[in-house]
């Protein structure tokens, strides 16, 4: 099956606290069979009765299911991504149609909820934006922090657009650019910069503070500014564009940093200073 049309956005969708993976394939919901199987069945080897199922379902003449399920690249429990078997909604639909368990009914009805919002979102982006912000303010990030956030993804994009057209598109590529200006900006690597955080699978920027998010959009902006200007092609040149727009950032947090006399790059947790805050406000009513 061809992989053009797959885009980077990995995400896991929940039903009755269990996680499903699942990945936009032709601008649509394509979901992990493996991880359906297994909260349909409970069976604890859900891959070998995915197996037997296939095999199952073409010999009684569902040979043309096959063709509409693809092996696409999701994050393992490791956080590797790596190959599975996936399908969209239609197609999910008929391999649950020939599991016989309790849950099926209750999942079909998950499941078109949760298709049905792709649709949604191809049809009108702004849905999309809407529900990310939804979910950003019940898990208590203030307005403010919201929009930075949301300017930050849409400079984000508007940066690998650039680096798609002008030689890289690859999710390998991307994240070496990125890296490049991530170490010109704050002085270490996302990966690094997680570790200081002390973040595991967690989004990196879903725990910056304002100034650190401003600082990621000013190196992503001039680095996309940079190869527009330089009209750089290629992965060599793309490369030094990154370090060169980082190292803007860069010298912007040096010099908030000696006007301030304190560290930009911060070991804290955005959400959990938010809590913490939080908790406090409590504790006060709480004595009144």
């Amino acid at each position: 099956m061809s992989k053009k049309n797959i885009t980077t956005e990995n995400k896991i969708a929940i039903f009755r606290g269990k996680k499903i993976r699942r990945i936009i394939y032709k601008d649509e919901w394509w979901f992990s069979i493996i991880d359906i199987i297994e909260i349909l069945v409970g069976n604890n080897r859900p891959r070998k009765y995915w197996n037997d199922l296939k095999m199952k379902l073409e010999k009684e003449g569902y040979a043309e299911l096959s063709a509409n399920i693809g092996q696409l690249k999701v994050a393992a429990s490791d956080g590797k991504k790596r190959e599975t078997d996936c399908a969209n909604t239609e197609t999910i639909f008929r391999i649950i149609q020939t599991i016989p368990s309790p849950k099926a009914e209750p999942f079909k009805r998950w499941l078109a909820t949760v298709g049905y919002e792709r649709v949604q979102e191809v049809d009108d982006p702004e849905l999309a934006t809407k529900r990310s912000r939804e979910i950003y303010k019940a898990k208590g990030y203030s307005k403010p922090w919201i929009e930075k956030r949301m300017r930050g993804i849409a400079v984000r994009e508007d940066l690998t657009d650039e680096w798609n057209n002008r030689g890289v598109n690859n999710e390998k590529g991307y994240a070496i650019l990125t890296a490049e200006i991530s170490k010109a900006a704050f002085g270490m690597t996302p990966s690094e910069y997680k570790m200081h955080k002390n973040l595991k699978k967690e989004n990196l920027r879903d725990h910056m503070n304002d100034i650190e998010l401003i600082l990621a959009m000013l190196g992503e902006a001039t680095t996309t500014k940079l190869s527009q200007d330089r009209d750089s092609r290629g992965f060599p040149k793309l490369r030094q564009d990154s370090k060169d727009g980082g190292a803007v950032a860069g010298r912007t947090r040096t010099d908030i940093e000696k006007q301030s006399g304190k560290s930009v790059v911060s070991k804290a947790n955005y959400l959990n200073n938010i809590e913490g805050k939080s908790k406090k406000v409590v504790k006060k009513l709480r004595k009144r």
